[in-house]
């Protein structure tokens, strides 16, 4: 009679699941049916309104990282010290709208790296975008490991006397990666943006859920949770990160290695947030598809507000989840903390809620997938396959260049998302969300200085000097940083054999010298470059050049 229970439970939360799997794909084939040309592919012809913008910003944003990662940083830290770091994707998002949503519209862009190459030359557009090509790849395939953890934490459930491997994570990294290359390589970015407002709707519901079942699984509700915390008084929200019983060198290195402070909030969360969303042609992508530039600003700086509670509400499920834990202690929990939500979800959520937050978990997924893959696939064949591969192509050739690339770029997330699988194997305790964004950091300061660069002045900066001032500036963050990033070991290959090391850079920096925290490193590479790029002027020739592209487009009509 159990054994009937639990099958028709499982046969519910599969029903659930499947619709959403097979409703989300054909919602994406059928709006990007009528993509004729690589401007309805990549941008939707201009035309999604502003609301399903902001739907898609917030949807690409909030990734399985978020969904998983987040709750997993309140339930180690039971604070909400990373929701801090909101306050400067809120200042980055206003001083984007201000500076650069209208320039993009006014050079009539598809790629943004394609603004550079007018502002500066090709070098230095090549240079950019190659960047986003090879650090975008990476920073979705590690997103991607969740996919695998939540297959992960439902294989424990349905056959707990296995063992759990590699295999097991592959195999839910494919199946996520295949159904969100389909529908994208298909449908473009209008199947990215009507999806992603599907998903975002189901992504919010499953939290709202998630903290209304905790509190209800949890004995004596909210006053359990203030008890075993201490008090709402003893909840702690913001860190200055300085502390004043400490010399000022000591304390000043402790609060740069300390990635959740309000120094950090204000000043490095605001430049990797311009980056992230003002020279990432994965976000901008997306708010090139408004009808015009204000209503591209409006959903922007929206989306950015909408972030606090968002934050916000992740992190209460993981204090909740520090609680339930707590007061319930004979429940077994996972040893990764990227898998207790999802642990969490599978073996002790109601049915049905339990297969609607599953999907939730694969909503935010396939949301940020489906739109670094568009991203990834409009900026090579913009950037790389048709100037240089075939620049006499047809709409048609173009848009299969670009499918191609999506079904690419795609297997590449696969090998990356292995590999984040395995680490994440070998030390159970390591949480994604650094690492994510750590990964973006590498590489995004450069990025953000040559575009603030060619935003904010008229003549200063160079083509081939630029190209040095961005290599200059990732070889900054690695080294001022103190990176280690787990790589091979170059001596061994010689002998035929693979062995995994940590390459660290800055070794050589002396003792007292911060290992600077993640949240810091596009403000370090954006200095970098900014200050050596900076130094060389624009030949007026280039100037020129660029002042009669503005004047050969025509502006779009600005409808209020």
């Amino acid at each position: 009679m159990q054994e009937n229970v639990f099958n028709t439970r499982l046969l519910i939360d599969a029903v659930v699941l499947l619709a959403y799997f097979f409703g989300i794909v054909a919602l994406g084939l059928w709006a990007g049916r009528r993509n004729k040309n690589l401007q309805e592919f990549s941008l939707g012809g201009r035309s999604i309104p502003w609301w399903a913008v902001l739907a898609s910003i917030v949807a690409a944003e909030t990734s399985a990282a978020t969904f998983l990662g987040t709750p997993a940083e309140g339930f180690k830290t039971r604070a909400y010290f990373y929701g801090q770091l909101v306050i400067g994707t809120i200042l980055a998002r206003i001083i984007i709208a201000a500076t650069f949503i209208k320039p993009y519209y006014d050079y009539r862009v598809q790629s943004v790296y394609e603004f550079l190459t007018v502002r500066f030359g090709t070098k230095t557009k090549n240079m950019a975008s190659g960047i986003f090509l090879f650090t975008r790849v990476l920073g979705i395939g590690v997103r991607l490991y969740l996919g695998g953890a939540i297959m992960v934490v439902i294989w424990r459930y349905l056959f707990p006397n296995l063992p759990v491997d590699l295999n097991t994570y592959v195999w839910g990294i494919i199946f996520v990666t295949v159904v969100t290359t389909v529908y994208t390589a298909v449908g473009g970015i209008k199947a990215v943006v009507w999806t992603d407002l599907i998903q975002a709707i189901l992504m919010l519901t499953s939290v709202a859920l998630a903290i209304f079942l905790l509190l209800r699984s949890i004995p004596g509700g909210l006053a359990t949770v203030q008890q075993n915390l201490g008090g709402v008084d003893k909840i702690k929200f913001l860190q200055t990160g300085w502390n004043s019983e400490l010399p000022f060198g000591a304390a000043l290195k402790a609060m740069f290695e300390e990635p959740y402070t309000l120094f950090a909030a204000f000043i490095g969360s605001t430049l990797l947030t311009m980056a992230t969303h003002g020279t990432d042609q994965d976000m901008v992508q997306r708010m090139l598809t408004a009808p015009n530039y204000r209503k591209s600003q409006l959903s922007l700086v929206l989306s950015g507000l909408m972030d606090l509670p968002i934050v916000i509400a992740f992190l209460s499920v993981g204090i909740l989840l520090s609680v339930h834990y707590a007061v319930l202690p004979g429940l077994s929990l996972p040893a990764a903390d990227n898998e207790i939500f999802g642990h969490y979800i599978v073996n002790e959520m109601p049915v049905v809620f339990r297969g609607l937050i599953i999907a939730g978990v694969f909503a935010t997924m396939m949301g940020s997938t489906s739109a670094a893959l568009n991203a990834l696939a409009t900026s090579f064949t913009k950037d790389f396959y048709i100037p240089y591969i075939s620049p006499a192509a047809t709409d048609r050739q173009a848009i299969r260049a670009a499918r191609i690339a999506t079904s690419v770029f795609g297997f590449l997330m696969i090998i990356v998302a292995a590999a984040a699988a395995n680490a994440v194997l070998k030390d159970a305790k390591l949480t994604i969300i650094p690492i994510a964004i750590g990964i973006l950091g590498y590489t995004y300061g450069a990025l953000l200085g040559v575009f603030l660069l060619g935003m904010l002045t008229r003549s200063r900066g160079a083509d081939g000097p630029n190209v040095v001032a961005m290599i200059l500036g990732i070889s900054s963050v690695l080294i001022l940083c103190k990176v280690s990033i787990p790589a091979f070991d170059i001596h061994a290959l010689f002998t035929g054999r693979l062995v995994a090391v940590q390459w660290v850079f800055g070794y050589f920096m002396p003792e007292w010298w911060p290992k600077i925290s993640w949240p810091w490193f596009v403000f370090v590479g954006c200095a970098v470059t900014l200050a050596l790029s900076v130094l060389f002027r624009t030949p007026a020739t280039q100037i020129a050049a660029a002042e009669e592209h503005v004047r050969a487009v025509t502006p779009p009509t600005v409808a209020l």
